[in-house]
């Protein structure tokens, strides 16, 4: 298997879907605005979807792959096999258990997700309702999970990153309809949207389950054991879930105490959504590919390819994510108005949910970081330091968004996210190293400077030109001028990263073109 190739598989399924959930979310930035409707179904959106990006961008094969790769390889495919049907049967089970209990106790669970929506009850009466609706949405998804496991060991990566294309078209359909009908900023906008994740959840189930079939791995639905490889898979699944999505349980917690500030939880949505794009394309791609690649090296007693794994995800990775964070940093006003402001989103929802975006953007190559490390960890069964650092980074997160939260308001939730961040990839990376299991070699080291000084260039070229444009962005300009300005700028900001990171040496061409040459051949 090719790192980069893999790795750019998955990031294009990514891409695409992340652009589909920008039009998604221009189409809900339009409709709902950041009033009470939004702020509902943004609640019940974010409790199921916690668990897709949880489950579904890697944390769940964290424990599972390693197990299932060495069952693969040992084993063979009905082994293999077994132990899949196994965990599937005793996954679906406690699934359904745990989905009907929270759809009895829901009232209960939105004092905790939800509690500064107790002073407004119909606000409260209809996340509750909201978030019944799109509740089995985890249910979908956290089998989504298991299958993609599958699939990636066995070297399949193109179903499992190209299933969340589903959600945003069946929600782009969904909200279309509703512009069709004329809903507008109505619960029943918010309800045929939580409608719509929960048929989406179950669609992209189909299609997965359907990818595991062609490739011979139908895994059935039986009497569920707690057998040993289970109880093994749940011994390091529930460390692995914690430290691989201890990003996603950060963002809960910030949706927490933000929902004690009116129009906070919208605003930090949306900036969620403009920086998760680079988050999603590169680490979450990176990320997914190093585990099985590492997994099958080690194994191999491969400690070559095992830090040479390493530091090339780490070198592409910062490669991407370096200038991609500058940018949203330097120009984060026209990117959110240029995606947002229309319809019920107007400028001052425009300058709240810039300042969460220029926040989080500090934390963004720490996330991908996190990706980038951790399969060090997973690769070798080894979950709970992970976990362990993921819960000093969660209290880390806690403490800096409750002090900030009452100084600044809701950008401090972001600072705070991003300050948990650095302190989490910053562990693992030194525990790695300490250990003797992952070194910076000579190449990396000589690299990662100059995609530093690259980037810097391209910011300072950016914040320039936006002085000259800052106009182009004033009320009362045409959308479509504002489109092809930024664009422009975007465009011109690559350019010039592109020329410096060559110039500088942080990127060779031919390095990259013979990596996908060996790929292909």
């Amino acid at each position: 298997m090719n790192l980069l190739r893999s790795a750019a598989t998955v990031g294009g399924y990514t891409m695409i879907s992340r652009v589909l959930g920008f039009v998604r979310d221009m189409l809900i930035a339009a409709l709902l605005g950041s009033g009470p409707v939004a702020d509902a179904f943004v609640v019940a959106f974010r409790f199921p979807n916690l668990f897709r990006r949880l489950f579904g961008e890697g944390a769940f094969n964290a424990a599972f792959v390693p197990l299932f790769a060495k069952r693969l390889e040992g084993g063979g495919e009905e082994t293999a096999r077994g132990f899949a049907s196994d965990v599937f049967s005793v996954l679906f089970a406690t699934l359904v258990v745990f989905t009907v209990v929270a759809e009895l106790t829901m009232p209960w669970l939105m004092y905790v997700t939800a509690p500064g929506f107790v002073g407004d009850g119909d606000k409260f009466d209809l996340a509750v309702f909201l978030t019944r609706i799109a509740f089995p949405y985890l249910l979908f998804m956290s089998l989504v999970a298991l299958l993609s496991g599958v699939l990636n060991s066995m070297g399949r990566f193109a179903v499992a990153a190209a299933a969340p294309i589903l959600l945003n078209i069946v929600l782009i359909a969904v909200l279309s309809a509703a512009v069709f009908l004329v809903w507008g900023n109505t619960p029943r906008t918010g309800t045929a949207l939580a409608w719509g994740v929960c048929v989406a959840g179950a669609l992209q189930f189909a299609m997965l389950y359907g990818a595991c079939r062609r490739a011979g791995m139908t895994l059935k639905l039986k009497r569920p054991r707690i057998t040993p490889g289970v109880r093994q898979l749940v011994r390091l699944g529930i460390p692995g879930v914690i430290a691989g999505g201890i990003t996603q349980i950060n963002i809960l917690i910030g949706t927490m105490i933000a929902t004690l500030q009116a129009g906070a939880v919208s605003y930090l949505y949306y900036a969620d959504r403009v920086y998760q794009l680079p988050l999603g394309v590169v680490g979450i791609a990176i990320g997914v590919v190093l585990l099985p690649d590492l997994s099958r090296r080690l194994r191999a007693d491969d400690t070559e390819g095992v830090h040479n794994s390493q530091n090339r995800a780490l070198e592409y990775s910062m490669l991407l994510t370096v200038p991609a964070a500058i940018a949203l940093i330097v120009i984060p006003t026209p990117v959110v108005q240029v995606l947002f402001e229309r319809g019920a989103f107007d400028a001052t929802d425009t300058l709240a949910t810039s300042l969460a975006l220029a926040a989080f953007a500090l934390g963004l190559p720490s996330f991908v970081l996190i990706k980038v490390f951790s399969p060090g960890f997973f690769a070798r069964e080894d979950t709970r330091t992970p976990m362990i650092y993921a819960g000093v980074s969660m209290l880390t997160n806690v403490a800096v968004s409750l002090i900030l939260f009452f100084q600044i308001g809701f950008v401090g939730i972001a600072f705070a996210s991003s300050i948990a961040g650095w302190v989490n990839a910053a562990l693992l990376g030194f525990t790695l190293a300490r250990r003797g299991e992952y070194s910076v070699d000579a190449r990396l080291r000589a690299r990662l400077p100059r995609i530093l000084i690259a980037s810097f260039a391209m910011g300072a070229v950016l914040y320039g030109v936006m002085i000259y444009a800052s106009s182009v962005f004033a009320p009362g300009v045409s959308f479509e001028l504002r489109v092809v300005v930024l664009i422009s700028v975007v465009v011109l900001g690559t350019a010039v990263y592109a020329v410096a990171a060559q110039v500088l040496g942080a990127v060779q061409v031919r390095d990259l073109a013979g990596q996908f040459r060996r790929s292909r051949s």
